[in-house]
């Protein structure tokens, strides 16, 4: 039995030496292989938070517009003025109420 193993494993290696360029063929194709695959998962995933990035910015350039729009209502004389007379109680000084100051 031993004298068995002993031939297989000979025969093994004889065959591995005689067709050491073509294993390493297989070997280098595998690895290449593999290397495709994980190159496409990495390009998918940097894809996927690309396309997130892209979103994300979407839609905060969306809020920000929203804000403009908000600031730019909230700062006109109208509504500044509708807002400190409502919420505010103030009212604007009668002529006879105000006081000039002159500098010399």
């Amino acid at each position: 039995m031993a004298l068995g193993k002993f031939v297989l494993t000979q025969e093994i290696w004889q065959d591995i030496r005689r067709f050491g360029g073509t294993y390493s063929l297989v070997l280098l194709v595998l690895l290449s292989a593999f290397s495709v695959i994980y190159l496409t998962h990495l390009n998918r995933q940097t894809t996927i938070a690309v396309e997130r990035l892209y979103t994300e910015r979407d839609e905060l350039d969306i809020e920000w517009r929203n804000l403009q729009l908000e600031q730019n209502s909230l700062a006109e004389h109208s509504e500044i003025e509708y807002k400190a007379d409502r919420m505010l109680h103030m009212h604007r000084p009668k002529p006879t109420n105000e006081i000039i100051i002159k500098i010399p």
